[in-house]
């Protein structure tokens, strides 16, 4: 079984910054995707960014130039360091990590970006 969980999240101010953290364990072969999702209230869910294991990466058009993930590959960790955070960016963030088409999800965690 594989178990995804999130943390970093929080309330900030506009233009501040997050990092937020997305740990997997479970057994599984290395060749995977990771990256996030949010949902915002009264939303639909929808991507923010994710990393295929070759280590490219893909963003929302929203969140290009302000948003990074990254990933530690030994850890089986990723990352999503949000700058200049935005009120429009308040939402649950989720992790997921797709093995070969199961994809597993973690809570979620609560960000809020409010003045």
């Amino acid at each position: 079984q594989v178990k995804v969980a999130e943390s970093g999240g929080g309330l900030v101010e506009p233009g501040d910054s997050l990092r937020l953290s997305c740990i997997t364990s479970g057994s599984y072969r290395s060749l995977y995707t990771m990256g996030w999702y949010r949902q915002a209230p009264g939303k639909q869910r929808e991507m923010v960014a994710t990393m295929p294991y070759d280590g490219g990466r893909n963003y929302a058009d929203s969140v290009k130039g302000r948003f990074t993930i990254d990933r530690d590959y030994s850890n089986r960790t990723a990352f999503l360091q949000m700058n200049s955070l935005e009120p429009e960016d308040t939402a649950v963030y989720y992790c997921f990590v797709d093995i070969r088409g199961d994809t597993y999800w973690g809570q979620g965690t609560q960000v809020t970006v409010s003045s």
